[in-house]
């Protein structure tokens, strides 16, 4: 049931047609019941006694009949369509819709390629099961139980055949449909497969070209594609066993009716007339029959598919912005401070990514982060953003609590360049654009030269250059400078980059940090591997295996700590021998 209100609801304005073609379909099929009414009595009376008039007066009715239900039949075939492809496009649109709202926690739940699936394949099986199952399963219910109606009053000895074969039938069809039904579920979890091989692989084609595996891809998805042919070979030929079952019950419906039915008029209690309009009652019931057959088995597909819909408009986001009464609507300062704060992606998860992590970030400062690979620096700057929540402790954000704020204006304060450089369909222009809808080319040509993309830029087109998809058309390097650019475009109080120039030479970084620099009260945050990142930067902070290490400058550290002092010799090569001044000294040769 909550299946079906789910449907009825998004329909939306599409209810009226969906009522419409229902009350068509009803009328359409009372007429076509009436005909063999008609017919039975154009065979008793006009046959029988040679009555023209009657016969030409039953058959123009007949005709009148089959015209109205044809004119009928194309009516609803415009409000089933305009119904079934607005349910479509409500569920595709709501799903896209929930999943923008998602969190990280709840993109973590589900595959990539699951997402795009239950928002393509699985809408489609909806849509066309609203599409070709709206007529039969309106139609064949009322036409089984119209028919019996007038089976019975025809004829009640003759109707008792249908009474000892739809019980079989019945039996039958929940048999199929018990044994079909985890057969669709096992179906599209393979479309899930061949979705994500593909997804991966052309995302990576590069790698696969490079590492030359194309053959081996080949067998990958062949692999998934063997799975999902099989998977469709057994669900759909188990689904067909409905139509020989359904056909020896016409069969031998029909054929009990002749021979009963034949009897009885030796007998003289059945009338020739009445045994034929019998007969189409026969096959009315059986075809009605094989149309609720296929409905059930198309809607037990199109269950398996609002399920799987139903499953992303039913998961709620696991971060949302306080209740408008309550929720900040500005970000005072750029002041970080964390308060014992503990961390891990899933609450099953046995340890920490985060443990007792504690510090204060002024308004206006750069601070710094190293730490080795896993220890935790990109979970440290996405909990700054809400891109997750703190397990346990506070993070505060211009001295409130990141949860207080509404999510937009904390977003909009925190400016952050991920690890993952993206960029998106579109010229440079529309890209930059991403950090604000309204720049205009001069503001944008400033967040360029700040980024120093204008380097480059004349290069590429200029604004209106294609970078191309997902930044093929340009280097690493210049994908990153792109995306700082596009950052620096929302004006952020506090601005992270999470080793986002890490492709770039150390001469450009060295003039980016420079250009940064001069921006005022813009707190900045830099995670990177290279010491000569952030050197300069007012406190570094060293991250190991989810701990705070170390924090100082970068004069403190190398004195103090082991782990910065390591760092520091393995990429400098001379942390034994310089004293603080010396080393801040070649840091900014290094620079």
């Amino acid at each position: 049931m909550n299946n079906l209100r789910r449907m009825i609801h998004y329909l939306g304005i599409y209810k009226f047609d969906a009522v419409l073609g229902i009350l068509i379909v009803a009328i359409e099929t009372s007429i076509e019941l009436f005909i063999p009414v008609l017919m039975a009595r154009i065979i008793d009376e006009g046959i029988a006694h040679a009555d023209i008039p009657l016969i030409l007066h039953q058959g123009a009715l007949m005709l009148a009949c089959a015209v109205t239900s044809l004119a009928l039949g194309f009516f609803y075939a415009r409000f089933a369509s305009s119904a079934s492809v607005g349910l479509g496009a409500n569920l595709r649109q709501a799903e896209y819709e929930k999943i923008q709202r998602y969190a990280f926690g709840n993109l973590d739940h589900y595959q990539t390629s699951s997402l795009v699936t239950r928002m393509t394949t699985d809408i489609t099986v909806i849509q066309n099961a609203m599409a070709n199952g709206f007529r039969p399963c309106v139609r064949g219910p009322m036409m089984l139980i119209m028919s019996l109606v007038y089976a019975f009053s025809l004829n009640r000895d003759l109707a008792m055949v249908f009474v000892c074969i739809l019980p079989v039938l019945a039996v039958a069809l929940g048999v199929i449909t018990w044994r079909v039904s985890p057969l669709y579920q096992r179906l599209q979890t393979s479309m899930d497969h061949v979705n994500r091989v593909v997804q991966e692989n052309l995302t990576a084609v590069r790698a696969v070209k490079a590492y030359v595996r194309e053959p081996q891809q080949c067998d990958v998805f062949g692999s998934v594609n063997s799975e999902l042919a099989q998977g469709a070979t057994k669900t759909f030929g188990t689904a067909q066993f409905n139509l020989p079952v359904f056909q020896a019950a016409i069969y031998t419906a029909a054929t009990l009716v002749l021979w009963v039915g034949g009897q009885m008029i030796c007998a003289n209690t059945l009338t020739v007339g009445e045994l034929t309009g019998f007969m189409s009652y026969v096959l009315q019931v059986m075809n009605s029959l094989m149309m609720i057959s296929n409905v059930f088995l198309l809607l037990t597909r199109a269950l398996t598919s609002v399920e799987r819909v139903g499953e992303i408009l039913d998961e709620e986001p696991l971060i949302a912005s306080p209740a408008t009464a309550r929720a900040l609507t500005a970000v005072p300062d750029g002041s970080v401070s964390f308060r014992d704060v503990t961390f891990k992606y899933r609450a099953e998860a046995e340890e920490d990514v985060l443990e007792g992590i504690s510090f204060d970030i002024a308004s206006g400062s750069t601070v710094g982060i190293l730490g080795s690979t896993g220890a935790g620096k990109s979970s440290l700057v996405q909990l700054i953003a809400r891109l997750y929540d703190a397990t346990a402790g506070e993070v505060l954000v211009g001295g409130h609590d990141v949860r207080e704020y509404d999510l937009a204006v904390l977003r909009d304060a925190v400016g952050v360049v991920l690890q993952k450089n993206v960029l998106f369909t579109g010229t440079v222009r529309d890209n930059l654009r991403w950090g604000n809808a309204k720049a205009t080319d001069e503001e944008l040509l400033e967040a360029c030269r700040l980024a120093c993309v204008d380097e480059f830029l004349d290069r590429i087109g200029g604004l209106d250059g294609d970078p191309g998809q997902g930044g093929a058309g340009v280097s690493g390097g210049q994908k990153q400078r792109l995306c700082i650019a596009r950052a620096l475009l929302k004006r952020p109080r506090i601005l992270i980059f999470d080793d986002s120039t890490s492709a770039v030479d150390m001469a450009t970084e060295a003039k980016i940090r420079a250009n940064l620099a001069s921006i005022p009260g813009v707190t900045c945050i830099i995670i990177a591997q290279r010491i000569t990142s952030v050197m300069d930067a007012d406190e570094i902070i060293v991250l190991d295996d989810g701990h705070l290490h170390a924090r100082g400058t970068h004069a403190e550290l190398l004195e103090t700590d082991a782990i910065y002092q390591e760092i520091y010799a393995s990429q400098v090569g001379h942390a034994d021998k310089a004293t603080p001044d010396d080393s801040l000294r070649g840091g900014e040769a290094h620079a």
